[in-house]
């Protein structure tokens, strides 16, 4: 009985979560208010404030469950989370590994933009949620810096930047491919993004 009704309260969670992502991308996050939130999850509000003490704390659980969940990112001592496959890719340092990691992680893109692009929006109206959103990329910049120190690469006080310049590269293309005109086709963007990635990180 007790694991059922811990199933329930997973799948409450998991609704108010759902509901809050579809009316953030909708509605924006300044305009959702809990009680939108609690409606469209076929709840009420005191069921919401038992779940998420606020609307940024469910902000919060979009941005450390969903877009980890979404990049393959597991908890770790050394970054809060880390994306092993990522280390992998920048220590192993060829340009046939970091463009097949790039396409893999393309596909998780229009999963991944409405969540820091509402992350962001959220950081302008509650700032203590800028750092969560910073700290995520400074998260994936910490895997770069691991990889490049694993492969001996760069003196190690550059080894951070070149970090911050990758996810800097990554971040502005996953977030703008699909509304931008850049002259390219998707093959074409990914490709000229493996190959600065390369010339940057190998």
């Amino acid at each position: 009985m007790a694991s059922l009704r811990e199933q329930q309260k997973q799948m409450t969670r998991q609704l108010l979560v759902d509901a809050g992502l579809e009316l953030f991308t909708t509605k924006g996050y300044a305009a959702t208010t809990v009680d939108d939130i609690a409606t469209a999850a076929g709840t009420t509000r005191v069921t919401f404030y038992a779940y998420f003490p606020s609307r940024g704390e469910l902000m919060k659980a979009l941005i450390d469950e969903r877009l980890n969940e979404a990049l393959q990112r597991d908890r770790s001592a050394e970054h809060g989370s880390t994306a092993q496959d990522l280390v992998a890719t920048i220590t192993e340092g060829t340009r046939e590994a970091i463009e097949a990691w790039i396409r893999r992680t393309s596909e998780s893109w229009p999963q991944i933009h409405p969540i820091i692009r509402i992350g962001r929006d959220a950081a302008a109206i509650e700032p203590e949620l800028s750092k969560l959103v910073e700290g995520w990329l400074e998260e994936a910049i910490g895997d770069i810096e691991d990889g490049l120190t694993k492969a001996d690469r760069f003196a190690p006080h550059q080894r951070h930047f070149r970090g911050v310049l990758a996810m800097a590269q990554l971040d502005y293309v996953a977030q703008n491919w699909g509304e931008s005109d850049w002259k390219l086709t998707r093959d074409q963007m990914l490709d000229e993004l493996a190959a600065s990635w390369t010339q940057l990180l190998t």
